[in-house]
């Protein structure tokens, strides 16, 4: 089962605790760990279930490439990232 972390920052708005979730693409792994924590869902993707602009997922150190999709593939071993990226000046 893949394992889900989250960033600290988005801890601060909503419960997040990393886990292991099945699925075999990114969206199938999100999608389980929605399950049991809906509402990091808000925080994560927006209203079409795209990556929200500013959150970024890591897998297995490289960062995701389909935002709208979330299609990149995932096993046992994968380890998913999810972040703010954070911006301003």
């Amino acid at each position: 089962m893949a394992q889900i972390t989250f960033t600290q920052n988005l801890s601060r708005h909503v419960d997040c605790p990393a886990l292991e979730v099945a699925g075999g693409t990114v969206r199938e792994a999100l999608e389980s760990y929605f399950a049991l924590h809906p509402r990091v869902r808000g925080y994560v993707l927006d209203d079409q279930g795209a990556l929200r602009k500013h959150v970024v997922i890591f897998v297995d150190g490289q960062q995701l490439r389909d935002r709208a999709g979330l299609s990149e593939a995932v096993n046992e071993r994968t380890s998913l990232y999810v972040m703010q990226a954070l911006s301003g000046g």
